[in-house]
């Protein structure tokens, strides 16, 4: 299997740079990450989550 980089293009790191992809402000996002409401994780005390993902989940979450 081969990797060219695209998987971790794909990933979002910090709470600012995933709430410009959902369109939040960094107070609603961190409180959408702390309740579970978005499909990210904690690494290293940095949350970060699959551009993809999130995506996924909001236009799953309009329809």
């Amino acid at each position: 299997m081969e990797n060219n980089g695209t998987e971790s293009e794909d990933l979002v790191w910090g709470i600012s740079a995933i709430a410009r992809v959902i369109g939040r402000t960094d107070r609603q996002t961190y409180h959408m990450l702390d309740t579970g409401a978005l499909p990210a994780k904690r690494v290293g005390g940095r949350w970060v989550a699959s551009r993809k993902k999130l995506l996924s989940f909001l236009v799953d979450d309009a329809a």
